[in-house]
């Protein structure tokens, strides 16, 4: 009815296509935040998903306010698979609006060791305050005596550097065994190196994480972590410009953790990031003499569940890394009180 030639038949076809795309585009995104929610509909999982939420926004706002920004609200869902992921909160959707929230994907096996959790919020704050491009800049020119494709890689591998390093600063080494048991696999996946992707290779990225351990802690279960790790994956199976990349960067993570966790930045008001979260809070004597000192108060009181949520986490993350033979006595003590976070179990 609205064509009554050749040419106005050609625009009503156009303006048809359009509104298909973007009626697909927006029905994605329903399907997404619908699916999402839905993850929530028992009880008990939804008070585990709303304890992420709380973790999630917590780590987030520690750092955000003190850069006087707001902290965007997080929405966890759970989904099948090895790797959390997240979609940031102010990125475009399917359907060109943007994203209200910061909706970050736990998988089911992480459910109650989700430091992951703190390495998609770690992206998220990069966002936020403008690290991420930076502390490639950083990386580049602090690297710059390195060979220039070892260097080109790591300020390459950036963003994901900077996520591992904000898990480590608010989880320790629960942070760094956990990113271990995601990568450990097959030799093709520890070794995997595409150009263009922002994961540094598996068999370096456990390295750095231990070296991080190494220098604010000193001797620990990391280092055992690493004996296992090289043993297992001798680096000469590796092969070509992979070995060559691994073997030159292996002297370089000193000073590859310095330059993202003791320098100052742009991003963060000339401050580090460990001048605004202390690593030293969750360093592994930090967290025994705090489950000393508080006692079962610690995983019962609403208000140390609340104020030390995280350095739960890290308790509890470490526990499961050093005392295998407790897991099922330390999982039950995780589920509970993120239970008691999530606001269905009220403290005793």
């Amino acid at each position: 009815d609205a064509a009554s030639s050749l040419a106005e038949l050609e625009e009503v076809r156009r303006r048809l296509l359009d509104f298909r795309r973007r009626y697909l585009r927006t029905e994605t995104t329903l399907d997404f935040y619908a699916d999402a929610i839905n993850t929530r509909t028992s009880p008990a999982m939804g008070a585990r998903l709303r304890a992420c939420d709380s973790l999630a926004h917590r780590s987030m706002a520690m750092v955000l306010d003190q850069l006087g920004k707001p902290t965007p609200v997080a929405l966890t869902y759970i989904d099948k698979g090895i790797g959390a992921s997240i979609l940031k909160a102010g990125l475009r959707l399917w359907d060109g609006s943007k994203s209200p929230v910061a909706s970050i994907k736990i998988t089911r096996h992480n459910l109650h060791r989700p430091t992951s959790l703190i390495h998609e919020t770690g992206h998220q704050v990069a966002h936020i305050a403008g690290w991420n491009d930076e502390l490639a800049s950083v990386l580049g020119a602090g690297l710059a005596n390195a060979a220039p494709q070892v260097a080109e890689a790591w300020s390459g591998w950036a963003t994901e550097v900077a996520a591992d390093a904000y898990a480590f600063v608010h989880t320790g080494y629960a942070a760094v065994a956990a990113l271990h048991d995601v990568l450990a696999g097959e030799e093709s996946q520890v070794f995997r190196h595409i150009p263009g992707d922002p994961h540094p290779t598996g068999y370096i990225r456990v390295l750095l994480g231990a070296e991080m351990c190494r220098q604010f802690y000193g001797a620990g279960p990391w280092d055992d972590l690493v004996l296992a790790w090289v043993h297992q994956q001798p680096l000469e199976r590796a092969g070509g410009h992979v070995e060559t990349l691994i073997r030159e960067s292996l002297p370089l993570l000193p000073r590859i953790v310095e330059l993202t966790l003791r320098k100052p930045m742009r991003a963060f008001s000339g401050r580090s990031l460990i001048s605004l979260i202390n690593p030293e809070r969750v360093k592994p004597e930090a967290l025994e003499a705090m489950e000393r000192q508080l006692g079962a108060a610690l995983y019962t009181s609403t208000h140390w569940v609340w104020t030390e949520s995280l350095r739960i986490l890290a308790l509890t993350g470490l526990q499961l890394a050093t005392q295998p033979e407790r897991a099922a006595e330390i999982l039950k003590q995780q589920e509970d009180w993120m239970l008691r976070l999530g606001g269905t179990v009220q403290a005793a």
